[in-house]
């Protein structure tokens, strides 16, 4: 298994991915997905967008055999020198028991921290306990920062609550 940087002919297999682990629900649903919120997650526009925007972004790939199934993701962007932001950790519902979460988040940290990150940062909706809980207990800590849930933009799904918003977390690397 490794990690590999996303090509444009891997877009549509990542945003079906990002879509079933963040927001399917019923049978074979993730046991952290987003249910505060409807719709898809992730589109192609939006992935080809953010990595011609953000400089030095990556979202890294893994997969047990360079050709086979996508198992999960990982999003790594650079915010200053030292500092890294991790997003759209993904894995495959039906992989979950693998421990692949642990694996790509060490491996992302890696990634960052081969690249002179000192400190990663992340964003998670506030509403989401389990998966915060989960972020804790990998040694992360929440700031006491937030950042407002984007209303009224239909590219992150139709939220079904009016209270969500996104906590901020850090770790030294």
């Amino acid at each position: 298994m490794e990690l590999v940087a996303a090509e444009e002919k891997d877009f549509a297999e990542v945003v079906d991915l990002a879509n079933i682990a963040f927001r399917k629900t019923g049978d074979g649903a993730s046991w952290n997905v987003e249910s505060a919120i409807a719709g898809d997650r992730l589109s192609a526009s939006m992935l080809r967008e953010d990595l011609s925007s953000k400089p030095g972004s990556v979202l890294l790939l893994l997969r047990d055999e360079p050709e086979g199934p996508l198992l999960g993701t990982v999003w790594l962007e650079p915010k200053s020198e030292d500092t890294w932001y991790l997003g759209l950790l993904t894995v495959r519902p039906d992989q979950q028991t693998r421990q692949l979460g642990r694996s790509i988040l060490a491996a992302g940290e890696a990634y960052a921290r081969e690249r002179g990150a000192k400190v990663m940062r992340m964003t998670v909706l506030n509403v989401r306990e389990a998966l915060l809980a989960w972020y804790l207990r990998r040694g992360y800590s929440l700031t006491g920062e937030t950042q407002p849930f984007p209303y009224g933009d239909d590219r992150f799904g139709t939220p079904l609550r009016d209270d969500l918003e996104f906590v901020v977390l850090s770790r030294t690397l």
